[in-house]
């Protein structure tokens, strides 16, 4: 699949999701992907992230869903510029797993859902502190306000008050 991609330095976004990963490496996934901003591998079996080419624009990097337990460091060396990390659904313990974090300066919303680090006793304040640089934890800030989402942005402009119609749509105040 990666394989097909014809023009690697162009591609900003690749998702990858539900693929399978080949001992931990991801066949064709290489740092002649140099543009890539945001690259999504959930559920591809990764055990590690020691694989991953050196990809210095990447800002976003999903990798829930697999069974990542450590080896967190290399990401400041090979992703210097990530703001964004999901790790949710993984296989992290305790804090000294993270920690390597700290060295991705860049680094603003860390995800950790599913992971048994979330029940450790103070665990949301304890990550804020090992990892100053961050904004926003599982979603929330440090005074538990909600990260804004994309589609969120869009309608930050007045708009705020739309609800959600039953089937799932958005529904603005003059639409009714």
């Amino acid at each position: 699949l990666i394989n097909s991609c014809l023009s690697r330095p162009q591609v900003k976004e690749l998702v990858l999701d539900n693929c399978r990963s080949n001992e931990g490496k991801i066949e064709g996934l290489t740092d002649e992907f140099e543009e890539l901003e945001f690259l999504s591998t959930i559920n591809v079996g990764l055990t590690t992230v020691a694989h991953l080419p050196k990809l210095n624009k990447l800002k976003k990097l999903e990798l829930s869903d697999n069974r990542i337990s450590g080896g967190l460091e290399v990401l400041a060396d090979k992703c210097p510029n990530l703001t964004h990390l999901n790790l949710s659904g993984n296989k992290i313990k305790d804090l000294s797993t993270i920690e390597p974090l700290k060295e991705v300066k860049t680094l603003k919303s860390l995800d950790l859902f599913n992971c048994e680090v979330t029940n450790l006793n103070e665990y949301k304040d304890n990550v804020f502190k090992l990892l100053p640089q961050l904004t926003y934890l599982d979603g929330y800030d440090k005074d538990d306000k909600e990260a804004p989402d994309s589609d969120a942005e869009v309608y930050a402009e007045g708009l705020d008050d739309d609800e959600d119609d039953e089937d799932g749509t958005i529904v603005r105040p003059g639409d009714r």
